[in-house]
C-alpha cells in the first residue's frame, strides 16, 4: 500500500509541476512524460528508503 500511495503522490505532484512549467513556457502539457518522470521519482524514493537506516523514531525518555 505504501508503494502505491508513493506512486500516486509522486504522479500528482510531478503532473502539477509539469502543468505549471508547460503553462509558463506556453507549450502543451505532456501527461505521458510526467508519468514517466513520476515512475523514476518513485523508484528514487524507494531506493532512498532502502538505503536509509530503518529506525529514525526518537526514543521516549521518562
Amino acid at each position: 500500500m505504501a508503494y502505491l500511495m508513493t506512486f500516486i503522490w509522486s504522479a500528482l505532484l510531478i503532473s502539477m509541476v509539469n502543468y505549471v512549467v508547460s503553462a509558463i513556457q506556453g507549450t502543451d502539457m505532456n501527461l505521458v512524460l510526467g508519468l514517466i518522470i513520476s515512475v523514476g521519482v518513485s523508484l528514487l524514493i524507494f531506493a532512498l528508503d532502502a538505503i536509509m537506516p530503518g529506525d529514525l523514531k526518537p526514543e521516549k525518555h521518562h
